[in-house]
């Protein structure tokens, strides 16, 4: 699908209508089965940067399921580009689930690491030298020069300028905007771009109350026109509970809107939450930012 023709489409709910609200989906997981969503404005800059470096490989990290690690591999499958894949958990391997086996099946090279290892890595965003010279021996080279760093999630400033691009793609007036919450690239591209009439709310999918908004603020210039709301991440990233898959499978079969229980799931079920506990006034126009993950 062209980048040009998100849909935008209204949600018809009773609840909505007696609340006095318009609740409308901004269909990014419509770009692309793979590398759609809020991936594929997460990846544009980086991949463009890449190419004009004149490096080789491009590294990468992420958890067992990651969406990131899927689609920057699929990115680097359909581009011609190495990617290499630092994953959480040195007791995984390239079998232990469909993410790790469709990574490996585009081309990318997966690298384990025990979690302590991980940490340091994201924190730092630098690999040290005993795993860099395992990992570029896994692709034939050996000089750090050749290697292009992603960060977790594809967040940095590349990825802000590409999720900037959003709100770009709403062509409607709305008061308030909704999106899921990883590490908050997504969340921070799209405050940047709002009017000052308008607010972002965040729905964090994991524990990161100490770090989050700092994170986001760091990344959008420290412009403080979102709000996170951290009740609604079910203890944690990838947790669920039985409501929530409930809430999941009745929202799609109403809607024909397919969302799982990781992201966007949670959104919505807090998305509903909210306006039934009256948490925006009377008239509000939201638009809320499906971005993908969902897994055929």
């Amino acid at each position: 699908m062209p980048v040009e023709s998100i849909p935008l489409e209204k949600i018809n709910d009773p609840l909505f209508s007696e609340k006095g609200l318009t609740v409308s989906v901004l269909r990014l997981d419509m770009l692309h089965p793979v590398t759609g969503g809020n991936k594929w404005f997460k990846l544009k800059y980086n991949l463009d940067a890449f190419l004009k470096s004149g490096k080789e490989i491009l590294v990468t990290m992420g958890g067992a399921w990651s969406n990131h690690i899927m689609a920057t591999a699929a990115a680097g499958k359909e581009k011609g580009i190495q990617t290499v894949g630092i994953i959480r958990g040195e007791e995984l391997n390239e079998n232990s689930n469909e993410a790790l086996k469709f990574a490996t099946a585009c081309g990318m090279k997966l690298f384990f690491v025990s979690r302590d290892e991980y940490r340091h890595i994201r924190r730092t965003e630098v690999i040290p030298d005993q795993h860099l010279s395992s990992l570029l021996s896994h692709c034939e080279r050996s000089e750090a020069t050749f290697h292009y760093f992603l960060p977790e999630g594809g967040s940095n400033a590349l990825a802000v300028k590409g999720c900037k691009e959003i709100v770009q793609h709403i062509q409607e007036d709305f008061d308030y905007i909704i999106s899921a919450v990883g590490t908050g690239a997504t969340l921070a591209g799209i405050s940047s771009a709002l009017n000052e009439n308008q607010t972002e709310i965040g729905i964090p999918v994991l524990e990161g109350k100490d770090f989050l908004e700092k994170n986001i603020l760091d990344l959008n210039g420290g412009r403080k026109n979102f709000k996170l709301i951290h009740d609604y991440s079910f203890g944690g990233y990838a947790r669920t509970t039985v409501e929530l898959e409930s809430f999941c499978k009745n929202f799609s079969k109403s809607t024909d809107i397919l969302i799982e229980p990781v992201y966007t799931g949670k959104m919505f079920f807090a998305l509903n939450d909210l306006i039934r506990k009256n948490y925006f006034k009377k008239g509000s126009r939201i638009i809320a930012v499906h971005t993908g993950g969902v897994r055929n």
